[in-house]
């Protein structure tokens, strides 16, 4: 196919209208870029870019191909909206939305859905995700969290008033019994989660094992004297075949709830845990590492994402984040 050809292939755009939001994801994204690209070629490149294309024309993309498998371009917005003058500057600002087939990304799941709707185009400078529509049937695919607020609250015995939690302090410490006798103080108090600190996980000088049993002990102590139930969140972070092996070693010994690091161990090693049916307790995620995506206003993904729509999907049923 000559280059000639390739230029005659469909472009990957579309009315908004013309996109059936039950069979493509719509992703909104805001960039800043040289003032002589506009960002409706921009939108162009990076649909074809993030789903059959590549930097250079390739013999087998054809129109058929694209038909079926290209992202399309729904919509640039020049911010703010010069109509008829473009001023003198050096960069423009655009939103810019994107539609991505779902016929592209097989069974729902996050590692490939986020290649696909950031991938490479992350490395085309200022470019930030800001939010994702998703169609109804690929958000069913995820079960979700097992309890959520609402099962949480019940778990509780709490009807009107916020969930309060409380994180041990030193954040690595030894022997565990150090946390088990703070735990047993601020759950007599009345918190309703005590939970490790992130930095703290199955580490020799203080073991899951260890900790699951000696908290227990404290906090069982505690909700019978004040008359309700207290959780105790321990941190099993790992690789994720032992994450899972650790979920399952504290459950055995009486861990009424888990916590996970989520964004170092990964949204779908979350995502498993979360599913198994065998895992019936709460799961607390601990979103660190998480503004490394989206602190910078110019790059990587919306805080809402990260610490919102993903950690939903992935299964947890509360969250502790960063103040954004």
């Amino acid at each position: 196919m000559s280059e000639k050809d390739y230029e005659l292939l469909t472009t990957p755009e579309a009315l908004p209208e013309g996109v059936d939001p039950e069979e493509y994801i719509i992703a909104t994204y805001y960039t800043i870029q040289p003032s002589w690209l506009d960002g409706y070629t921009l939108g162009q490149a990076a649909a074809l870019e993030q789903s059959t294309g590549t930097w250079t024309p390739v013999p087998k993309e054809t129109p058929e191909v694209r038909k079926l498998h290209a992202a399309r371009v729904t919509g640039a917005y020049e911010v703010p909206p010069y109509q008829w003058q473009l001023p003198k500057t050096d960069e423009r600002t655009w939103i810019l939305q994107i539609a991505f087939p779902i016929r592209n990304l097989g069974e729902p799941n996050l590692p490939l859905m986020l290649s696909t709707v950031v991938g490479n185009l992350s490395a085309a400078g200022k470019i930030k995700l800001l939010d994702l529509s998703f169609p109804k049937k690929w958000v069913q695919g995820f079960k979700g969290p097992k309890f959520g607020i609402p099962g949480l609250k019940q778990l509780l015995k709490i009807k009107d008033r916020p969930i309060l939690n409380n994180m041990i302090k030193p954040c690595v410490y030894s022997p565990c019994e150090i946390g088990a006798d703070l735990a047993y103080q601020v759950a007599a108090g009345g918190v309703d989660f005590v939970k490790d600190d992130e930095l703290l996980a199955d580490m020799a000088l203080n073991k899951v094992e260890d900790r699951v049993t000696k908290f227990m002990e404290q906090i069982d102590k505690a909700s019978e004297e004040k008359g309700e139930p207290t959780l105790y969140t321990v941190n099993i972070t790992d690789r994720p075949k032992k994450t899972l092996e650790l979920a399952e070693k504290a459950i055995d010994l009486g861990a009424n709830a888990l916590m996970v690091n989520i964004i170092t161990v990964g949204y779908e090693t979350f995502r498993d845990l979360a599913e198994d049916p065998s895992i019936n307790v709460p799961i607390l995620a601990h979103t660190d590492f998480s503004a490394t995506m989206f602190a910078s206003p110019y790059y990587g993904v919306d805080a809402r994402l990260i610490l919102g729509k993903f950690c939903r999907l992935a299964g947890a049923d509360i969250e502790v984040y960063i103040a954004v």
